[in-house]
């Protein structure tokens, strides 16, 4: 009898108990001079559920049962914009950012619509952005922000297993990546020294609230890279309590917090620790391969026109060999294995002024390498302990003209101290190419320093331009200062159709390990890139959006062999110590490489909205040539000519979801 009046308890208790009822809060504010907008209209699509900001640009709409949701802001004199995607489930903060563009083209003809797609006056060509919740479900993805990228066009892989970015044909070494603004040299785990890739990510997808990618034709503000830029931004963390949870995935677990520190501030902090070292062991491997990653934010708000953000991301990388078996000493010979420690640490301060904002930052990016190969007899055939440490600052303003033009100023100072002690014995190459033993002890220390200036104005009731001019310095090089002259052009021919055109001079100054490879290689310049971008962007319904880009790259000066005269360092950088230490550039190197790089891309992209499909087509033809010191213009490593991708979903209802992706 008693275990009947328990039994009948539960299931009482189970009927009762109410959902949790949740809330979605955020803020609305002005894209260009980031000040809050007061009085803007918040709906939830499909709903009854709606409210509209305060004086601080601030909104909360409560009562909300767990599940997905599509919200959307309107003001008069701003452009409508619709998020979708938006989750809302026990424990979680749901809080939105929404930054609008004021509506500048009144015209009877052309009346710019509301849609799901975030076209900015200040990138107008070659941008993608995606939500949290875009980048979790992509197929494939693994919640790693940049596998999600490897479906659109243009875009390539040099290793399905890895995160090694080509882009527009372009080396992995020209990807720049930028978390909350601050540049950092690599965001993978075991990454590859001199470059950008690597096995996964580090980066948190649960505290990631947006990324912002540009295959071509990005402003002036962004520079000393030649293909593409990601920009990752960390959302903060809930208002209203501390909060957490444990996550275990395909190769990680760990946990997450969030809260507040004060009324207005607030934090959030993760970290994680793979158990791949595990199952390694278990199934007799003869390495182990072990990794954490540690991040964590705190954002104040002094008062209305004044905060700060910190932050703090780091990641450590281990690899055990055992050497116990002849058969696993021989399997270790051929691995290159890269113990480091890396970390961001940044803080920011923002001031709002009457019509636009000062941002002022310093961050400290460091990156210590050990790295080891042996042979079968675990003697060294490659031993580098480098460490990396980059001392940025920089000042930022932009301030609002007119309701048709506005205008950023910036500049970065960088201190940076590069130490190296490398032992590479004699080895011979496939070309039969034999090289003496390089042993080196070095400690160094540069001086990099840019400025720039970006002009946005909107003429004619149907253009918007980007003029921009960036110049870079580096003491370490001969010709020591770089100009940069930019500009972006779009012209809307109806309220969904735009033409755009971008051209540009883009720089990039070579690797700190090539700069040590011989005393010559001081003499190098910056990698130049002259590119041509023809796009045309077609809005098919509010959540659809068909774009056709053509590009051209003209390479100059990329760093070239003296003594394999067929080598450029342009194919390099998608592994390390792969085809005969090519990547390393540890040889006598000079600026005579050329190269170029063009194509046509064509992508369809549905966002989920009241339709419950979603999804992206592309197809990508390019050809990539590029041609050392002897002239002979040689097919490009990472070419891949036609690239067709197909990658989308279906949700069958509020619990269940099916999605594919398809790449060739």
């Amino acid at each position: 009898m008693k275990h009947s009046i328990l039994i009948l308890f539960i299931l009482f208790s189970a009927i009762v108990i109410p959902q949790e009822k949740i809330s979605i809060y955020g803020k609305v504010i002005d894209k260009i001079t980031q000040q809050p907008l007061p009085g803007v209209n918040i709906i939830i699509v499909n709903t009854d559920f709606g409210t509209s900001t305060d004086l601080d640009g601030k909104f909360e709409i409560k009562n909300l049962l767990p599940g997905e949701y599509q919200v959307k802001v309107s003001i008069i004199g701003y452009r409508s914009l619709t998020k979708t995607d938006i989750m809302v489930m026990s424990g979680f903060a749901s809080e939105i950012l929404f930054e609008l563009e004021e509506e500048v083209i009144n015209l009877e003809s052309v009346v710019v619509k509301s849609n799901y797609f975030e076209n900015s006056r200040l990138d107008l060509i070659s941008v993608r952005s995606f939500g949290n919740e875009e980048i979790r479900r992509s197929p494939g993805g693994f919640e790693d922000v940049i596998r999600a990228l490897s479906v659109l066009p243009g875009v390539a892989q040099a290793d399905a297993g890895r995160n090694d970015l080509i882009v527009r044909g372009g080396s992995p070494s020209e990807n720049l990546y930028l978390i909350d603004g601050y540049k950092v040299q690599n965001i993978n785990h075991f990454g590859t020294q001199g470059a950008t890739g690597g096995p996964l990510s580090y980066i948190n997808l649960d505290f990631v609230s947006g990324t912002s990618f540009s295959t071509g034709g990005f402003p002036v503000s962004k520079g000393d890279k030649l293909s593409s830029t990601l920009a990752i931004d960390l959302r903060s963390g809930r208002k209203d309590r501390i909060g957490g949870k444990a996550t275990i995935s395909a190769s990680q677990f760990g946990l997450n917090l969030e809260g507040p520190v004060s009324n207005n501030s607030q934090f959030i902090f993760s970290v994680r620790r793979s158990y791949l070292d595990f199952i390694f062991k278990a199934a007799d491997f003869s390495f182990v391969p072990e990794y954490w990653d540690i991040l964590g934010k705190a954002d104040f708000e002094i008062d209305n026109r004044n905060s700060i953000s910190i932050l703090i991301i780091s990641a450590i990388d281990n690899i055990s060999y055992f050497n116990d078996t002849e058969d696993k000493r021989y399997d270790n010979s051929r691995i290159i294995g890269s113990e480091q420690l890396q970390y961001l640490a940044g803080i920011r301060f923002r001031h709002l002024i009457d019509n636009g904002f000062i941002n002022l930052s310093f961050s400290r990016n460091f990156v210590d390498y050990d790295t080891q190969q042996r042979d079968s007899l675990l003697v060294p055939v490659y031993l580098n302990k480098s460490k990396e440490t980059e001392n940025n600052f920089n000042a930022e303003l932009t301030y609002k003209l007119s309701d048709m033009a506005d205008i950023t100023v910036g500049g970065d100072a960088e201190l940076i101290n590069f130490s190296a002690d490398i032992l590479l014995p004699e080895f011979q190459t496939t070309f039969n190419d034999s090289f003496p033993s390089f042993t080196l002890d070095t400690i160094s220390t540069y001086y990099k320093a840019a400025m720039y200036m970006n002009f946005n104005l909107v003429f004619m009731e149907r253009f918007i331009t980007n003029l921009g001019i960036r110049g870079d310095y580096f003491n370490i090089l001969d010709n020591d200062i770089y100009f940069s002259p930019r500009l972006s052009v779009s012209y809307l021919l109806s309220d969904v159709t735009r033409i755009n055109f971008s051209s540009g001079i883009y720089y990039q100054s070579p690797s700190y390990l090539w700069l040590i490879g011989d005393k010559m290689n001081t003499k190098l310049k910056n990698m130049r890139v002259n590119q041509y971008i023809l796009g045309f962007d077609y809005n098919v319904s509010d959540d659809a959006l068909l774009k056709v880009e053509s590009f051209y790259k003209n390479y100059f000066d990329y760093p070239v062999s003296l003594s394999r005269t067929y080598l450029t360092m342009a194919n390099t950088g998608a592994g390390y110590g792969d085809e005969n230490f090519e990547s390393f550039g540890l040889e006598p190197l000079i600026a005579e490489g050329t190269g170029n790089s063009k194509g046509i891309e064509f992508s369809l992209q549905k966002k989920l909205s009241g339709t419950p499909y979603y999804g992206i087509f592309s197809l990508t033809y390019s050809t990539a040539e590029y041609a050392a010191l002897d002239g002979v213009a040689r097919t490009g490593s990472f070419d891949q000519t036609w690239i067709l991708s197909l990658s989308g979903g279906y949700k069958i209802s509020t619990e269940w979801e099916t999605s594919f992706k398809f790449r060739y």
